[in-house]
């Protein structure tokens, strides 16, 4: 039996009269932002705004001394006292590597914070091309640094925090993961929804492309523009693409979330298949018929309230 978008979302987008996204030539970044942000801005328009959820802007210094904006959603209710009381989540936000920022993501965190009642800190990272790796991953290191740092102030229990992250925020996360756990920062759990693991899936699956949204000339113009000529040697590091890893024991217990139709959905499942082989627990979940970033084009479908109801429960057990 061939694939088929879930009938789920076949209705849902049916009923929004989404149209398929014009195609952007390889290596064409400035176009590829500029659509992903203005598709990125109509989504968020359409979320509430969790009134009830609190935000506050701090900055932290990444490796080069640069300052990076940092926001701190806290849900009602939220003590913020000299001992720690509770979990927070560091939130890393999509985007392929070029595009996206807190502003972009901001009603999407509060929303998670306000079903989950999860204190979450967004990092506004640094994107390529124009500050290409390390500075992404070490933004969001600096950020999780930061929250360590001032976690007694914040009224969170630094045995208890976990990193969270979507597509390129998903691959982000899993990269702070490996760098926290080789500078001795030690995590509760890492939350990747699809994430983007490996610079190598650069080769169109006839399967898969019918139904990709980011497709693989996409996928080639973010991992080039932040990995330049190296992109798919073997000189690239696993903080910039975390598939490149050679152990992945010691890690924190991993949830992770693919969909079927998603050109991300073999790296996620050899990332999944390769934590659980070095002891670290894995949650996979394989969404059928979803392709990439289903949820977002579709909230109200069933299957990603499904999917939502999942991450709600991960963050709420931490």
């Amino acid at each position: 039996m061939s694939f088929a978008l879930h009938p789920d979302l076949a209705r849902a987008v049916r009923s929004a009269a989404v149209g398929t996204p014009k195609p952007v030539a390889r290596d064409d970044w400035r176009q590829l932002r500029a659509d992903g942000e203005k598709a990125l801005a109509a989504m968020e328009a359409t979320l509430p705004e969790s009134a009830t959820v609190s935000r506050q802007d701090f900055t932290a210094t990444s490796y080069d001394g640069q300052q990076v904006l940092l926001r701190w959603y806290t849900p009602p209710h939220h003590t913020e006292a000299p001992e720690p009381t509770g979990p927070a989540v560091l939130y890393l936000h999509g985007g392929g590597m070029i595009l996206g920022s807190v502003q972009l993501f901001d009603r999407v965190v509060a929303q998670y914070t306000a079903d989950s009642q999860v204190p979450m800190l967004a990092v506004d990272y640094r994107r390529a091309p124009e500050h290409p790796h390390p500075a992404p991953v070490e933004d969001c290191w600096a950020g999780l640094a930061w929250l360590a740092q001032h976690a007694a102030e914040l009224g969170v229990d630094p045995e208890r925090i976990a990193v969270m992250g979507d597509s390129a925020g998903g691959g982000l996360a899993a990269a702070t993961a490996l760098l926290a756990r080789d500078r001795g920062l030690p995590l509760a759990r890492q939350i990747l929804i699809y994430p983007m693991l490996d610079d190598r899936n650069t080769r169109p699956d006839p399967v898969l492309e019918p139904f990709v949204g980011w497709n693989y000339d996409n996928n080639h113009t973010g991992w080039h523009a932040l990995l330049g000529d190296t992109v798919g040697t073997p000189d690239v590091p696993p903080t910039a693409a975390p598939a490149r890893a050679e152990s992945l024991a010691g890690l924190p217990a991993a949830y992770i979330e693919v969909g079927e139709l998603d050109i991300f959905r073999d790296e996620c499942l050899d990332y999944a298949r390769r934590l659980t082989g070095a002891g670290v627990s894995a949650e996979l979940h394989v969404h059928p018929g979803c392709p990439h970033g289903f949820d977002r084009i579709a909230p109200t479908a069933d299957i990603a309230q499904r999917s939502r109801a999942d991450r709600i429960r991960v963050l709420r057990a931490l």
